[in-house]
């Protein structure tokens, strides 16, 4: 049997391929859906409130708030994530307060930000919805979202919210090693520049995750 072989341009032109369009083949099926909005709150959303403001954010709310009221009407259950002050912040990855993200030669008043964990007033949950505090990026360390979506009889989340290559980005990726689909909406997850939201979907969509503009979503959602 002849071996196969492949030139380094084939190999380029298949890595290209699946960045780019590359497509994972698992049906979307309602009844099996969780949707994860992803720490839309003040910090990230509201205009002008802090530097973690992230603009696209607050311009996706429209999109978001869209799919939660379908997500309502189709019965599949939204669990959002916030920062908040939980466990005198102990509860930590220790190395963050070295990150440049923190921003830490910038003079602002930081006591009143991560306190709370307020989400957006557009997307205030039910009070039957489910809230999960987390203590870093990904919505799985440290959490109950596991064993929420385990007793919900959930294995395919919809991922929404921001940040697109950080709190998004991570969970995506928890959820794909721990056997979920992952649904990741282009256009319903935000970051702070768009070439890092572009080059985020990218990596997702070659290896962990469908990535679906939102009405993709819905349409599939709604043709069952």
């Amino acid at each position: 049997m002849k071996a196969n072989i492949f030139s380094e341009q084939d190999i380029m032109e298949l890595a290209r391929s699946a960045y780019e369009h590359g497509q994972a083949n698992f049906p979307i099926i309602k009844e099996k859906c969780a949707l994860l909005v992803i720490d839309m709150q003040d910090e990230f959303v509201k205009p002008h409130f802090c530097p973690y403001w992230v603009p696209e954010s607050t311009h996706q709310v429209p999109k978001i708030k869209q799919m939660i009221n379908a997500c309502r009407r189709m019965g599949i259950p939204i669990i959002y994530t916030v920062f908040g002050r939980t466990h005198a912040y102990l509860d930590r990855p220790k190395s963050g307060e070295y990150m440049p993200n923190r921003f830490p030669d910038l003079d602002f008043e930081r006591s009143g930000l991560f306190v709370e964990g307020k989400i957006y007033h557009e997307l205030t949950p039910l009070e039957d919805e489910i809230v999960i505090f987390k203590p870093s990026y990904g919505a799985f360390y440290d959490t109950p979202l596991e064993t929420i979506l385990k007793n919900l009889g959930k294995d395919t989340v919809i991922i929404s919210g921001a940040m697109t290559n950080f709190c998004c980005g991570t969970t995506a990726r928890q959820a794909y090693e721990r056997g979920y689909k992952v649904i990741f909406g282009s256009d319903i997850n935000a970051t702070d520049l768009p070439e890092m939201h572009e080059a985020e979907l990218k990596v997702l969509r070659k290896g962990f995750a469908r990535v679906m503009s939102s009405a993709e979503i819905l349409a599939e959602l709604e043709a069952e």
